[in-house]
């Protein structure tokens, strides 16, 4: 299991599927989606651009460590690239385990790291023509609200 990233829809059965085992008695996934709005704005479509080979190598060694730190079988996680419309699937994190605890907890680690350590830039396409690039550091980082200045 490894971390990919996608110029197409997510298939998320399929995703769930490939970490699927008889050994398991938990699954976590975690989808990350478009939202029409972000702080204030209100958003049309998001685009992603994605450093792949850097991002391929660092979300493999981010599926490993969770692998390694927590009491889990299997973990995946891809990430969409490209253009995206209001209500796609950008991000899916899948884990199996013998136990819901550690598949939780791995599933929230493998996002958080992966939202602040790879290279993927994501500009807002925002209502009336106007987009700009995003990039918060800081929002996998506990307690921070998106009300805060991202500075």
């Amino acid at each position: 299991m490894s971390f990919s990233v996608s110029n197409t829809p997510i298939d998320a059965q399929a995703a769930k599927k490939a970490v699927q085992d008889r050994h398991c008695g938990a699954f976590v996934a975690f989808e990350g989606w478009i939202r029409d709005h972000n702080e204030g704005q209100a958003v049309e479509r998001l685009e992603y651009e994605v450093y792949r080979p850097l991002a391929e190598k660092e979300g493999a060694r981010i599926i490993g460590e969770a692998l390694a730190r927590f009491a889990i079988s299997h973990a995946l996680c891809i990430h969409r690239e490209g253009l995206l419309e209001l209500g796609e699937m950008a991000v899916i994190v899948c884990v199996s385990a013998a136990h819901r605890g550690p598949a939780f907890d791995a599933c929230r680690y493998i996002i958080d790291e992966v939202k602040t350590r790879l290279p993927i830039w994501k500009k807002e396409h925002y209502v009336g023509g106007v987009s700009e690039w995003v990039n918060c550091e800081n929002c996998a980082v506990a307690g921070h609200a998106h009300g805060e200045h991202h500075g």
